[in-house]
């Protein structure tokens, strides 16, 4: 057992800094365009190598939607240099563990191995950037993965389509209305040359970050990173569309049947601003407020006090463009969905009156700051965030430093104010989600 947690802790890379300690890091630019960011942490003998490219669903043809989760699985089919299926067993067979995510913004590939093997995920990286292997078979094989993750994930799994059906009302206009996933259909009738040419424009290193973050030197590293990353070609510039949407203004009401459930559930969803927006970061504390913990004002009261929910939260959905701020409540004893939608409106009402305690806003800047360490635990996990600052956050890689700050400037009044600007009825999608008759 105690050799098994020895294990865990290695491939983690436990951070054992202490409450708002700041994260260092050394960031520069290659010729290519390649942004490549690098922490030290020599705590434990592991290190994280990550690349994060600035393309997600957003990016894609409305007529060929998912070819960015698809290319979260075909990157790993191998190499001119690795033969196919080879990636997964060189990661492990080193001590290693690696996965890769997908959202509407950007897409993420990383490596967690002993520090001693830090040139073999630089050189693993730089295969996968450089010359892939992107042939029939492989887009054949990775099409049938990708048809049972969303079987898995969305078709057969309970409650698995509310994002779909509220992203397509909520944001109707813009390409967050599909999933990230996409179409199967799209998936299919795509053709060799247009997977190539969605590569060669999205996974170029001018569209990229390296992050690596662990038990590094950093002037080895630069080194290391040159000889692996200096000769791939740098892509033609990529040029994000704009999408300006016309505001909400009248409630909309929708039902879906799901054939997985036996409990109906409600939700309500409303638009907001992206994750750059202050505002966003303010109705993060109001997620934390609702529905953070068993001790949450929502929680206490329909789940604790009435016992009319079975389940009840609210959380912050955050985009790069948009975001969406999401409740949903499953009952408990036969309560309507509707008398549960009027407890959670009844609490947004209450925090769009009245300030919140002094002893609530301590309590919940102290759940906000417990959650920002809890996210920076690991290296694979800070790699991710400083990546995140600089794609998502106008290059700003101190994003991960600031986020402490900014969660302390917030007032009661800001969180009374956010609320009443953005969480009223006349501004939403009311999805009513039962099971199938």
């Amino acid at each position: 057992m105690r050799y098994k947690f020895l294990i865990t802790i290695l491939l983690s890379g436990i951070f054992l800094g202490s409450k708002g300690q700041q994260i260092k890091f050394t960031e520069y630019d290659l010729d290519n365009g390649l942004h490549v960011i690098l922490h030290q942490d020599n705590t434990a003998p592991v290190v994280a190598v990550s690349v994060m490219y600035h393309v997600g669903s957003k990016d894609e043809n409305p007529s060929r939607t998912g070819f960015a989760h698809f290319f979260e699985h075909l990157l790993f089919e191998g190499s001119e240099n690795m033969k196919r299926g080879d990636f997964m067993n060189i990661v492990s067979s080193n001590g290693g563990e690696n996965n890769a995510s997908t959202s509407q913004d950007r897409t993420f590939y990383y490596e967690v191995f002993p520090s001693n093997q830090l040139e073999l995920g630089l050189w693993l990286e730089s295969e996968r950037m450089l010359h892939p292997k992107i042939d029939e078979l492989g887009v054949k094989t990775q099409n049938e993965v990708v048809k049972e993750e969303k079987r898995l994930r969305m078709d057969n799994n309970p409650y698995g389509k509310f994002t779909e059906n509220i992203f397509t009302h909520l944001f109707q206009g813009h390409p967050y209305r599909w999933q990230v996933i996409g179409s199967m259909a799209h998936l299919d009738a795509a053709k060799l040359d247009e997977f190539i040419a969605f590569f060669k424009k999205y996974y170029a290193p001018n569209n990229a970050v390296l992050t690596i973050a662990g038990d590094l030197d950093i002037e080895k590293t630069k080194t290391m990173v040159a000889k692996y990353f200096n000769e791939i070609p740098k892509g033609t510039p990529v040029v994000k569309g704009l999408f300006e949407l016309k505001p909400v203004t009248k409630q909309i009401v929708d039902t879906v049947y799901d054939a997985n459930i036996q409990i109906p559930a409600i939700f309500a969803a409303y638009r907001i601003p992206g994750m750059k927006s202050r505002d966003s970061k303010v109705l993060e504390m109001v997620s934390t407020l609702l529905s953070g913990g068993g001790s949450s004002r929502l929680k206490m009261k329909m789940v604790d006090d009435k016992k009319t929910a079975l389940e009840v939260a609210a959380f912050n959905y955050d985009l790069e463009d948009y975001g969406a701020y999401i409740t949903f409540a499953l009952p408990n004893n036969n309560t309507s969905l509707n008398d549960l939608l009027i407890d959670i409106d009844a609490e947004i009402v209450r925090l769009q009156s009245d300030l919140i305690s002094e002893s609530e806003f301590k309590k919940l800047q102290n759940q906000m700051e417990n959650g920002y360490v809890s996210a920076n635990t690991k290296m694979v996990s800070v790699a991710e965030n400083l990546a995140n600052g600089y794609i998502l956050q106008d290059k700003n890689t101190n994003d991960l430093n600031e986020q402490l700050a900014h969660i302390k400037s917030i007032t009661r009044e800001e969180i009374r104010d956010v609320a009443k600007k953005y969480l009223n009825k006349d501004q939403r999608v009311v999805l009513y989600y039962l099971p199938t008759k």
